[in-house]
């Protein structure tokens, strides 16, 4: 009985075996973590440290703008420009242009029904026919009125007819003639009413009053047009046109700096709608007076050459230059600063800077332009570039550009 006991009590004990196998795990888990922790410190101590640079951009830049002495903005504006209407009144019977469509001068752009115009035409016509008819009727009483007066004084001189029958053939004769000076009057006058019928008749006629190209148009067929549009519902102007030949930039220029410019001297204009395109030009005339509101002088510089896609008001840069420039100086360059390029093996390079690092691009520098360089090399206008590089700094180093 006793050595069953004992037996019993050198039975294993498995309840503690999981604790043991917990401990084991965690601290398998601890360690892992320990190894990972020192390998992470160990890539934060040894990885490569950005190098802390002053960055440029480079930028695309133009030989004339080294001449530049003032800037100014203004907008470009037709010198030539109407708004045409009509000295009749009437309703719009026929349009024929529209928004764009290009016209000579005494070309017919639109037409006011005539119908009542014409007739009043036609009708001075027959009156004039009339006053010719008249005209004849009165000249041949004329002349048989002078041949029986002719006729009388001779049978007078002979003693067969009585000195009154004389008188009264003179009388006749004189009556001729003034009916022939009164059916001439007569004649000019239905003429004349007859030139201003066909003049009516123009009126409904809108004609082009020079050469240029329809802007805007303010009536359509159907709508009544008076000449100042004093009618409710009716319209004044059917057409505003320019002529494009005489489109000219309106800039403000500050009295403070008219020193700086003056009649004749040349410019160049950059439009905001075609900022690829640098067009010349020169002052063509100067406003004789100063805004006081604004305290500048409008000066009105023309275009040397009119591009075809320049329209009125678009806006526009003008840049008033020292002296006159080539074709070549509108040509662009890529430049940056004169610091940024750097010799080595005795070649010039820049350090750009792309995706936070340092990359050696070679490049062949140019004309000076001020503060800046004209390059030419795999460079783009927009990337920016290490200032005053480092002895040390070499392509593919990690970059950080410096704040100010």
């Amino acid at each position: 009985m006793s050595e069953s006991v004992d037996l019993a009590k050198l039975k294993i004990d498995r309840t503690l075996a999981p604790v043991r196998r917990r401990r084991t795990r965690r601290w398998v888990v601890l360690g892992v973590l320990g190894l990972g922790v020192a390998a992470a410190g160990a890539y934060v101590a040894l990885r490569p440290r950005p190098v802390e640079v002053r960055a440029a951009s480079v930028v695309t830049t133009y030989p004339s703008q080294q001449h530049v002495v003032l800037n100014a903005t203004g907008y470009v504006v037709a010198q030539r420009k109407a708004a045409i209407a009509s000295k009749a009144t009437g309703r719009l019977e026929w349009l024929g242009v529209a928004e764009g469509s290009r016209v000579k001068a005494g070309e017919v752009i639109a037409r006011l029904d005539d119908r009542d115009v014409v007739a009043q035409a036609q009708s001075a016509g027959a009156n004039v026919k009339a006053a010719r008819a008249a005209l004849d009727q009165a000249a041949a009483e004329e002349r048989d009125a002078l041949a029986q007066h002719a006729r009388n004084t001779d049978l007078v001189a002979r003693g067969f007819v009585s000195r009154s029958t004389l008188d009264a053939s003179k009388a006749r004769a004189d009556r001729a003639t003034a009916g022939v000076a009164s059916a001439h009057a007569a004649l000019a006058a239905a003429e004349a009413s007859a030139r201003n019928a066909e003049v009516s008749v123009d009126y409904t006629r809108i004609r082009a009053p020079f050469d240029g190209v329809i802007l805007s148009k303010s009536a359509n067929v159907g709508d009544m047009v008076t000449p100042f549009s004093s009618a409710a519902d009716s319209k004044g102007a059917v057409v505003t046109m320019a002529d494009m030949t005489t489109l000219e930039v309106e800039a403000d220029v500050s009295e403070s700096s008219l020193a700086k410019v003056a009649v004749g001297q040349p410019a160049e204009i950059v439009l905001d709608a075609l900022p690829d395109d640098r067009f010349l030009g020169r002052i063509g005339r100067m406003v004789p007076t100063v805004d006081r509101a604004k305290a500048t002088v409008m000066t009105k510089v023309r275009f040397d050459r009119i591009d075809p896609r320049i329209l009125p008001e678009m806006s526009a840069k003008v840049s008033f230059l020292a002296r006159e420039v080539t074709p070549d100086d509108q040509k662009p360059l890529k430049a940056l600063p004169a610091d940024t390029v750097v010799q080595r093996d005795g070649r010039p390079f820049v350090f750009v800077i792309r995706d936070n690092t340092a990359v050696a691009v070679p490049v062949i520098t140019g004309a000076k332009l001020g503060d800046l360089v004209a390059v030419t090399g795999e460079i783009t206008s927009g990337e920016k570039v290490v200032v005053k590089p480092s002895a040390e700094l070499v392509s593919g180093a990690l970059v950080r550009i410096a704040t100010k």
